[in-house]
């Protein structure tokens, strides 16, 4: 019998990568094609939707050429994304009306303090188990229509189409025949109820939008329509799964259990914990949200969630604004050099804090300098902020669910850097676990395609491809840990207090 792929395509915040895996969880090949990053005013961050389709077609014809694999032996495609980006593109043409406004941008912070003022967020946060943040949707389709002169238009033919990417991609791949998306994406949208998980009219409401421009919500692991006409590929290739990265991510560490969690170190920092069927409800600024649901399942499993804007981001500022390394894994060696950060406290808030400050105001800071620091002390001091900002993040998830945290799973590029895991470890106080496969977010979205489409049966068959490739384990006294995150608070008190 000729070997069966599943096609997972990952579409994130510099490029998309787009990956064959086989039946047995392997990963066969994968290529990544990146694009333009859009920065049209301070704090400004926006994609052109045509870079991003053509970033796909060009990495999915890379993936063909080099892997020599008979597409007809793709049995089924699964799609994970870059999650709260916004397109609006007319229903008919599929033409975008603009640029995309990515999850980074914080042009809508006006808007947030506006409705926080109205009393909308004890709302918006008990329904949907967001923050009024510029980080998610809603605002963004809401400043789209306000601002955007073709959308406008279009709303008022009520041929306007808002979706976040997954949506944008299924609906290209499709040939304009699927306007879907499935519950973890529409649960960034601040538009989703987590109880019903569907639209919810008075947030519709709220910011100005109708259902009938949004996608229809699907369960993760459903049918979400067939190609038709994509460079390189048979028409008739299902799409049978669909998450959002982090939940991707989640679901490809195979954290299926209540009180499991993960560590995603890509463009940002993202944590989180699988909470099973109760949707936890933060006091403390971290986010409720959809993890997935399963293929023909009618609830959903819930996930606590909080990450920082800015992680891996902060590396390539030390590559391409500070030129103080060449390559981004050089970071590890310059670091190593020292045995700490000499005194440097480094706060990368370039976007804004996340959870657990939410504080869209500030921005990046390095305090300490001294005429003894050197580049080495800086790249130190980049690796620690990065492990300390998740630190606060499961620090306050423990809180929030009475969970006892044994270990965490760790993926995504950065989670390479041995240095950085070995620091997550010692500030975190638990075993760091990194797998053999850290493109986990690929593997996710073609886990649920496979689940979805029968490769698979349940859990335990999708947990016997499951391999540890090292461990890390704490070295690090507790109270020289309490110590360290002292000093890191105070850094945040300080900064926060200037802006």
């Amino acid at each position: 019998m000729k070997q069966q792929y599943l096609l997972s395509i990952d579409q994130g915040t510099t490029g998309t990568t787009v990956s064959l895996i086989n039946t047995k969880g392997q990963l066969k090949v994968k290529v990544n094609r990146e694009f333009r990053q859009i920065f049209p005013k301070p704090g400004w961050v926006e994609h052109n939707p045509k870079d991003i389709w053509q970033s796909l077609r060009l990495a999915l014809k890379d993936l063909l050429e080099k892997s020599k694999v008979d597409t007809k032996n793709i049995i089924a495609i699964g799609i994970t994304n870059q999650r709260e980006t916004v397109v609006g593109w007319d229903r008919e043409s599929g033409e975008p009306v603009g640029n995309a406004i990515v999850w980074q941008c914080r042009r809508t912070t006006d808007i947030c303090e506006k409705l926080k003022k109205q009393g909308v967020e004890k709302y918006l946060k008990k329904t949907t188990g967001l923050v009024l943040d510029p980080y998610f949707s809603g605002t963004k389709m809401n400043w789209i229509l306000k601002n955007n002169s073709k959308a406008k238009g279009l709303s008022k033919k009520n041929q306007l189409c808002f979706g976040t990417i997954d949506a944008f991609l299924i609906w290209k791949l499709t040939g304009g025949k699927s306007f879907k998306t499935d519950v973890t994406n529409a649960s960034r949208t601040q538009l989703m109820s987590l109880d019903s998980l569907s639209y919810d009219s008075k947030l519709l409401k709220t910011f100005g939008l109708r259902q009938d421009m949004l996608p229809v919500i699907q369960a993760s692991g459903s049918d979400f329509g067939k190609t038709i006409k994509v460079a390189g590929l048979p028409s008739g290739i299902p799409i049978t799964g669909v998450l959002g990265d982090q939940q991707s991510a989640l679901f490809g560490q195979f954290c299926f259990e209540k009180g499991e969690a993960k560590i995603t170190f890509g463009t940002g920092s993202f944590l989180l914990m699988n909470t099973g069927s109760q949707k936890v409800m933060s006091d403390h600024g971290l986010l409720t949200t959809v993890g997935w649901q399963w293929p023909g399942v009618e609830s959903a499993s819930y996930a606590l969630e909080g990450g920082a804007f800015i992680c891996g981001a902060a590396v390539q500022w030390l590559r391409d604004n500070m030129h103080l390394i060449h390559n981004s894994p050089d970071i590890e060696k310059l670091a190593k050099k020292v045995k700490d950060s000499g005194g440097l406290e480094f706060v990368p808030s370039f976007a804004g804090l996340g959870a657990p400050y939410w504080n869209p105001q500030v921005r990046g800071t390095l305090f300490g300098i001294t005429r003894g620091t050197q580049n080495e002390h800086i790249a130190r001091a980049i690796l620690e902020a990065m492990a300390l900002q998740n630190v606060d993040v499961m620090d306050t998830m423990i809180q929030d669910s009475n969970v006892k945290l044994k270990k965490v799973r760790v993926d995504g590029g950065a989670a390479a850097n041995n240095l950085l895991m070995q620091i997550q470890s010692d500030f975190l106080g638990v075993d760091v676990i990194r797998p053999k496969n850290v493109e986990t977010t690929s593997l996710g979205a073609a886990l649920m395609a496979g689940l979805s489409l029968g490769v698979w049966s349940d859990a335990k068959d999708l947990k016997t491809m499951d391999k540890i490739e090292k461990s890390f384990q704490t070295s690090l006294s507790r109270k020289n840990r309490e110590l360290r995150k002292q000093r890191w608070h105070k850094a945040i008190k300080c900064m926060q207090s200037y802006y």
